[in-house]
């Protein structure tokens, strides 16, 4: 009977979120990055929110104080997982990043990213019930187009794919005509884990390579290959991969399943995450960290 924490990425934001809970954290975030998330998370607008280099350090510090919450109510997790961007909070809550690095970090994670590709060249879709092997067949078959792969695997019914905004229209298009039932253009402001963020890989890698990264004191379940990641080699090397890479959010919710997870708590903005484990290992018990 183990318990596992898990973090949420970009996309959970939304306006209000952390409000009576998260102020001395965003307070914090504004003084070192020289931002107003506080205004932003409260207030938004919320295109502004939406924005990579802003939402996700603000999805960061509402989990961050999330977590606090929990661990103020005396409970501690097995293990802990994020989703994406969300690998970062949960590495600060096992104690591999301080909230100040993990900060500067995912600022610089979401500018790079959004850097990386220019406005409306890239784009990503969530492809409904349709195996793995379709899904990567109609990529093949759209690659000649430009860049396609799969960005996510989030549940059993539902693949992300991302690359350029060409061709992931002729890979959704030929998704169903092998049958998906259905095809969502995500509203996403760059194409996420996919060959075509290699240039904000590399100059994250530099900011990874300075970054003080201690062995995490609780067993982190890593996006890139839904294993255990303990040191801090291989927390660099993960994160920098995880930039490009899939994010294999399925066998990272059956790793913890294999080693005795029965309950989780999703530790920040939403409840997203919530609802693909229940999809994912529907005998688990799943919570917010509000129920918790």
């Amino acid at each position: 009977m183990k318990t596992a924490f898990i973090f949420p990425g970009q996309g959970a934001q939304f306006v209000g979120m952390g409000k009576g809970f998260a102020e001395d954290y965003l307070a914090e975030a504004n003084e070192i990055l020289g931002l107003d998330l506080l205004k932003i998370c409260f207030e938004g607008p919320e295109d502004e929110l939406k924005r990579t280099e802003l939402s996700q350090p603000a999805i960061l510090a509402v989990s961050v104080a999330a977590n606090d919450i929990l661990k103020n109510r005396g409970l501690k997790p097995d293990y802990v997982a994020g989703h994406s961007l969300g690998e970062y909070s949960a590495l600060v809550a096992a104690g591999s990043f301080s909230f100040k690095d993990a900060l500067r970090l995912v600022h610089f994670r979401g500018k790079f990213m959004q850097e990386a590709v220019a406005l409306g060249v890239g784009a990503m879709s969530a492809v409904l019930n349709l195996s793995k092997d379709k899904v990567i067949d109609c990529c093949k078959k759209a690659s000649h187009l430009g860049v396609v792969e799969l960005a996510n695997f989030n549940s059993p019914d539902q693949i992300v794919i991302s690359g350029n905004k060409i061709s992931v229209k002729e890979a959704g298009r030929l998704c169903k005509e092998a049958g998906a039932k259905r095809v969502i253009s995500l509203a996403v402001s760059a194409p996420f884990h996919c060959s075509l963020m290699k240039p904000a890989a590399d100059k994250l890698k530099m900011k990874l390579d300075q970054a003080d990264i201690k062995e995490s004191l609780v067993p982190v379940i890593a996006n890139i290959n839904a294993d255990v990641e303990k040191s801090a080699e291989e927390i660099r090397k993960n994160l920098y991969n995880q930039v490009t890479g899939s994010v294999l959010w399925v066998n990272s919710i059956l790793k913890m399943r294999s080693l005795g997870v029965t309950t989780y708590i999703e530790v920040g903005p939403g409840k997203v995450l919530s609802d693909l484990i229940k999809k994912i290992d529907p005998e688990a018990e799943v919570k917010t960290y509000v129920e918790a």
